[in-house]
């Protein structure tokens, strides 16, 4: 049964102003990114490349839907990540090679934070993580 009540209201363009609110700007993409970033890291400790490639090439989708919403994001993201670090990072984790894989993350996580810096956002410092979010081993080795 359909609700006759809703959060949306107003005409048209309103209720898509509502809903774009509600995905907000580039920062909801980073959250998804840094969730997944740290899923990569665990996921390559654990041997379990599959999920890591998976992690990793929802990566770009994330960044890339993010534009979508914050165009001027786009330059300095594809230079200093996408069309840089990332390749490496996905050919370290096609090779199940955990020695390229840590320089190749190494690499990725410096770019992160050297477009970090070009946004004016400099203050959020990227790190390898330490701590999983997820409470499960997703078949992994471990």
């Amino acid at each position: 049964k359909k609700s006759t009540s809703s959060w949306l209201h107003g005409d048209v363009n309103h209720k898509l102003n509502q809903i774009e609110n509600q995905l907000r700007g580039f920062d909801m993409a980073m959250v998804e990114t840094g969730y997944r970033y740290s899923e990569v890291f665990f996921a390559s400790e654990e041997k379990n490349w599959d999920y890591a490639l998976y992690q990793a090439e929802k990566i770009k989708v994330t960044i890339e839907n993010g534009f979508e919403r914050r165009p001027k994001r786009k330059a300095n993201a594809e230079a200093i990540f996408i069309n840089s670090t990332y390749p490496s990072l996905i050919s370290a984790i096609k090779a199940k090679d955990s020695v390229a894989f840590k320089k190749a993350f190494g690499a990725a996580t410096a770019s992160c934070n050297q477009c970090h810096q070009a946004e004016a956002v400099g203050f959020i410092k990227v790190v390898e993580p330490t701590v999983r979010l997820t409470p499960t081993n997703f078949g992994g080795n471990k």
